[in-house]
């Protein structure tokens, strides 16, 4: 069977992510797939967004948040960053195997000059440092593998948007294991720019098909992309309101004390609301009243607490809302 080959030229992380459901479900040829992303953080399927996101930073510097079809742990994308996608029809699980797809990628690097390895399960490393993360979806009897590859990333803004207090969360949630990153453009030889190692990896894994297409998108390919990325990939039901229940806990700190605020959280919107220590009682209750079914959302939270700045004196909604999060 022919496989389809697809240098894909969009930079939308919700447009290219839809991309990967609309030829896995919709196609029946293997397709195998290069593409860079916008700078924006990518949660895995069954974790909680936001415990894996340094929600300050990213809100601050206006970092999208996205949520992809398969499992594993939370990763950031720019266009430093470039992402390959394999999809492949199989006739039994047991043919799903990690290294089946990464193996080939490990051989286009080496070709470059650089000597990168596979470790456990998902990773890439070059000298001990993590280049790419790797997971994977099966639908039906075709088997979705993607991953990443740290070329020239933004390694601070990486760092930035990851870095997470986990002691404000609990939850049952899948969670990322933090790891050491580099990009490779470090340990290439000579200096190649970010297009040149795409068109690299690009010709190298298409030459190890027997039978392959190089693939453009069709007016109707890129309707059906937008259309499933408008209607789910860049919703917050799926982004935010996918998450597992969970419970956040944090402490505000005033000039008369300490505030205790927790909030249960279902399918995104505020379930159960407890605000306790140094606050009046009549506050407590506004507080209460206000947020619950709210979705917990900074925005959302904020216009609620907005409200009752005409109440109460020393008011900070943006402080208060920044707490919850």
């Amino acid at each position: 069977m022919t496989t389809l080959c697809i240098n894909q030229t969009s930079t939308d992380p919700y447009f290219n992510l839809a991309a990967e459901e609309y030829f896995l479900k919709n196609f029946q040829e293997d397709f195998f797939m290069l593409w860079r992303s916008q700078s924006s953080v990518v949660v895995g399927k069954h974790q909680n967004a936001l415990a894996e996101i340094n929600h300050e930073f990213v809100r601050e510097n206006q970092i999208p948040v996205a949520r992809r079809l398969s499992g594993g742990g939370t990763v950031f994308h720019d266009p430093g960053n470039v992402n390959f996608t394999f999809v492949r029809n199989v006739t039994n699980i047991s043919e799903v195997n990690f290294k089946v797809f990464t193996v080939p990628v490990v051989e286009a690097l080496k070709k470059l000059g650089v000597e990168a390895y596979t470790t456990g399960r998902n990773d890439l490393l070059i000298d001990g440092k993590k280049i790419s993360g790797n997971a994977e979806h099966v639908h039906r009897n075709r088997v979705l593998h993607h991953g990443t590859l740290l070329f020239d990333s933004r390694l601070e803004a990486l760092k930035g948007a990851l870095k997470v207090d986990l002691s404000k969360f609990e939850d049952k949630a899948v969670q990322s294991n933090r790891s050491e990153v580099t990009n490779i453009a470090n340990y290439l030889p000579k200096p190649i720019s970010v297009g040149e190692f795409t068109d690299f990896i690009f010709g190298q894994i298409s030459q190890n098909y027997t039978d392959f297409l190089i693939y453009e998108l069709t007016a109707d390919d890129i309707n059906a992309i937008q259309k499933l990325s408008a209607e789910k990939y860049q919703t917050w039901d799926w982004i935010f309101g996918y998450s597992p229940r969970y419970r956040f806990t944090n402490t505000l700190e005033t000039e008369n004390g300490e505030i205790q605020i927790s909030l249960l959280v279902e399918k995104g919107h505020i379930a159960e609301v407890s605000i306790s220590g140094d606050i009046e009682e009549e506050l407590s209750f506004k507080m209460t009243d206000v947020l619950m079914g709210c979705q917990h959302d900074y925005t959302t939270v904020k216009t609620a607490l907005d409200g009752l700045k005409q109440n109460f004196t020393n008011w900070s909604a943006d402080k208060i809302a920044g707490t919850m999060f």
